[in-house]
């Protein structure tokens, strides 16, 4: 593991300041527990100063929520233990639910005014007419935490979150640069996108969270607009790279497909690529004014349509690349200078539509649910002082990891650091703070632990367990204006705290035992679904959605099927079905002004397709597409053919499109597809 760098080090140490001032605060105005505002430090603390903002303000809503129906639920149920475990239980299952629809920093508003009932409404069951004080108090302690963090994550040396996004934009485009590289001059261009080539889809749908906390950063808040402009080029360029490798390999594989004219264009184009931000923008219209000159008004054959394809889709890419280029300029600006105007506009480019599995997020949520119910039953029937730590910390880990395929080794992580943290905080509390008599010996000694924490949040693999340890080891140490332990009492909180992430771990592991593979694959089946319906006419004219649902399921999915180990799902190229889905709602649009036997070829034509994908879902594996689909594809082809205008060029290129995802492998359909003049007749090959 390499050394902490200087930021590193500035980020914790801007995180030891920030707590040390909001523990100062709430000790000087003696609220009964300080050590709530340090903690809270520790959770919203972000190397940004924009995600500082962002998470505080959510952090502040969702304990206000939370300590709100802990007002009004416990006076309520105070009589009814019963009843108040299952509405708490309930209420945190609900929010959790919520939080899981909302993929956003907003989520966490949820989530925390979920798992805040029972930290706050459980400890003062027995003195019930004391719930508004300790609500109000977390309340005002959460708030000196979040203020201290976001003033000193603004004032001591801030972080813009434009300096994150300028750097994983970048780094995307020089990835999409290499990929473009690779199928212009021959060595990418296949048929199936390779997995490396498709995880750019989770990449760049993670740019979501840093667009979000834009607003919150002033000198980034202009650009928010630009920046989602930016996300949705970017995740339309992908399929479009991909349709062009599929193309370009097509026609190499066909000696003398490629001509000479576009062979010599295509390092050109790689070459303008390879420029960057250095590229000149010009370039682009002579690009594109070179490929409209190559491209004929009318396809002879079969390889013709191919090549046509070809230049339309890399015409497209031209345009998206140079738009992306001026976008990331003004980015990296922090401002734009007059209106922009883009080169890809005969597409509408993709919004923000979303797939959710909401039976698999019923399951965590209901999960959750159950775990806490079967606490809080054990708290009662055992009639344990400190039972309601247990409750707790099992609504918390329950809740924190609800969203992973996996929760068991998360939870099992914080139930191993939160047993270090109480042993650190005994340690603290029996050994070294009965002999602090001032604050700034007690800064002194809490200093070597907490900045060495603050060094690990910063890094995203040990973000969780930095954050997880700092805000344990604060609560457990539980600062207070005079000093007053019991052994007994600490252990016996410490004992609650392990037995509630205990009892969630063993719960998980029991309750959830199927990782990845059952989520890849519902994601699979979801898309297939999808499809079918789309090309059956159910999501009519639904283009810029359905390809945001597919390109964010393409998200999802990536990344599980890196880590498990199933043939069939690896042979899901998430590309090539995003172009189906384009090319069927194409279809959709353009049969609507077709001739009668025009329209039902490609009513033909989505009908086979729709039985494919209906017949996939069934089976739950690939299954090859019929020879009746590819003689209804020819067919469909041929009468497009004999059209000219835009409309009959988009439907031939739709059904090209679909031609080459579904038969790769099979040849061209012979004859001649010139389209039909008048006094001359139509050639059509033999069926």
């Amino acid at each position: 593991m390499a050394l902490p760098s200087w930021r590193d080090w500035l980020f914790s140490g801007k995180a030891f300041l920030a707590s040390m001032l909001a523990l100062y605060i709430a000790l000087a105005f003696d609220l009964p527990r300080p050590y709530w505002a340090m903690a809270a430090v520790y959770v919203v603390a972000n190397p940004l100063a924009g995600a500082t903002s962002s998470k505080g303000l959510y952090r502040a809503l969702g304990t206000l929520i939370g300590a709100s129906a802990a007002v009004f639920f416990v006076p309520l149920f105070v009589n009814a233990p019963e009843l108040l475990s299952l509405v708490v239980a309930l209420w945190t299952g609900t929010l959790l639910y919520i939080s899981m629809l909302d993929r956003t920093p907003r989520s966490y508003v949820f989530m925390l005014a979920g798992y805040s009932l029972p930290l706050i409404a459980l400890p003062a069951i027995g003195t019930p007419e004391q719930i508004f004080d300790v609500a109000l108090a977390r309340s005002e302690e959460i708030v000196i935490g979040i203020t201290c963090a976001t003033v000193v994550g603004a004032v001591v040396f801030p972080t813009s979150v434009g300096t994150a996004l300028s750097t994983r934009i970048a780094g995307w485009l020089d990835d999409a640069a290499s990929w473009a590289g690779e199928i212009l001059r021959g060595e990418g261009a296949l048929p199936a996108t390779p997995l490396r080539r498709q995880k750019l889809a989770a990449d760049i749908i993670g740019l979501d969270l840093i667009i979000s906390q834009l607003s919150y950063d002033a000198a980034t808040r202009d650009v928010v607009p630009h920046a989602r402009e930016l996300r949705g080029r970017l995740l339309m360029l992908m399929p479009l790279l991909s349709s062009l490798a599929d193309r370009l390999h097509a026609l190499k594989a066909q000696e003398g497909a490629l001509s000479p004219e576009l062979a010599a264009l295509l390092p050109r184009v790689a070459d303008w690529f390879a420029r960057g931000r250095h590229a000149d923008p010009a370039e682009a219209e002579l690009l594109s004014a070179t490929l409209r000159a190559l491209r004929p008004q009318d396809a002879a054959n079969w390889d013709e349509l191919v090549q046509v394809s070809a230049l339309d889709r890399l015409d497209e890419i031209v345009a998206l690349w140079s738009d992306c280029l001026s976008l990331r300029a003004d980015i990296e600006r922090g401002q734009h200078a007059g209106p922009w105007r883009p080169r890809f506009r005969h597409r509408r480019v993709l919004g923000r539509a979303r797939h959710y599995d909401f039976g698999l997020m019923l399951f965590s949520a209901g999960s959750c649910v159950l775990a806490t119910l079967l606490a809080s039953a054990f708290w009662i029937a055992s009639g344990w002082s400190s039972g309601s730590g247990a409750v707790m910390m099992t609504a918390v880990a329950c809740s924190f990891f609800a969203a992973m395929d996996r929760p068991a080794p998360f939870i099992r992580s914080m139930a191993i650091w939160s047993g270090v943290s109480i042993v650190v905080s005994g340690v603290y509390l029996f050994g070294i703070l009965p002999l602090v008599h001032d604050f700034e010996m007690l800064v002194l000694v809490f200093a070597p632990p907490f900045l060495l924490l603050g060094l690990l949040i910063p890094r995203p693999q040990f973000t969780m367990l930095g954050m997880l340890m700092a805000v344990n080891t604060a609560s457990f140490v539980a600062m207070q204006n005079r000093y007053s332990v019991d052994f007994g009492t600490f252990a016996n909180e410490g004992l609650a705290a392990m037995a509630g992430l205990t009892f969630a771990l063993v719960w998980t592991i029991a309750t959830r035992p199927f990782g990845a593979e059952i989520a890849a694959r519902r994601l699979v089946q979801a898309g297939w679904n999808d499809l079918a319906e789309t090309a059956s006419g159910r999501h009519h004219g639904d283009h810029e959605r359905l390809a945001g649902r597919m390109l964010d399921r393409l998200g999802q999915l990536v990344p599980r099927i890196a880590t498990i180990d199933d043939r069939e799902l690896a042979k899901v190229d998430g590309f090539a079905e995003v172009r189906v889905g384009f090319n069927i709602v194409e279809l959709q649009k353009t049969r609507r002004g077709l001739a009668a036997d025009d329209r039902a070829a490609i009513d033909a034509v989505l009908a086979g397709v729709a039985a494919l994908y209906r017949e996939r879902a069934a089976r739950r594996r690939l299954v090859a597409p019929s020879e009746p689909l590819c003689a209804a594809l020819d067919v469909a082809l041929r009468l497009a053919a004999r059209h000219t205008g835009a409309e009959a060029r988009r439907t031939l290129d739709a059904l090209v499109g679909l031609r080459r995802v579904f038969f790769p492998d099979a040849p061209g359909p012979a004859g001649g597809f010139a389209p039909e003049r008048s006094g001359q007749p139509m050639l059509l090959a033999a069926e």
